[in-house]
């Protein structure tokens, strides 16, 4: 569910071109042209943002941008230095968004793993509270197995595919 309005994410897409899904008070996942928009950024409160797709800076807004492909491999570190950016801010009381390209693998895998250090539950059940109010969330293969191996846990991805369906993932065809 959108964070502002309630629509469908593919509701709200259609109707303003934009989406932030509130996976807690404090973490919101979106895609990369909303950084762009400092506007909406105020609107939703967002205080600070980890970047995945390109660094943009706005007045006020703490940032870090953290260069991952998505489809590849996490580089060593980027997934303790992203969480440890996220978790920094919430400590600070504030609102943080994770973006990337279309807020669909990448920006959802750091919010999987921001969720199981913040509150101590496993890859899936932080996956399963992502994708239940951000249905195009789904990691890339490989960043699932960076999850996993980060994780020391061995969750076969069509557990991930299992998990997106029975939340009623997105149709693509």
């Amino acid at each position: 569910m959108c964070f502002e309005s309630g629509f469908s994410c593919s509701q709200r897409n259609s109707l303003y071109n934009s989406c932030m899904d509130s996976v807690r008070p404090w973490l919101i996942v979106g895609k990369y042209a909303e950084t762009l928009d400092y506007t909406s950024l105020l609107t939703h409160r967002i205080e600070a943002m980890l970047q995945l797709a390109a660094e943009v800076k706005q007045p006020g807004i703490a940032q870090l941008y953290l260069d991952v492909d998505d489809g590849e491999p996490l580089p060593p570190g980027a997934l303790e230095q992203g969480v440890a950016f996220v978790r920094d801010r919430l400590a600070q009381h504030e609102t943080v968004l994770i973006a990337c390209g279309a807020g669909m693998s990448r920006a959802p895998t750091f919010a999987i793993a921001v969720l199981c250090e913040e509150e101590g539950i496993g890859l899936l059940q932080a996956y399963a509270a992502v994708v239940a109010v951000r249905g195009i969330a789904r990691p890339h293969q490989a960043l699932w197995k960076s999850l996993c191996t980060w994780r020391g846990e061995d969750i076969p991805y069509e557990e991930v595919l299992r998990i997106w369906k029975e939340a009623g993932s997105v149709n693509w065809s």
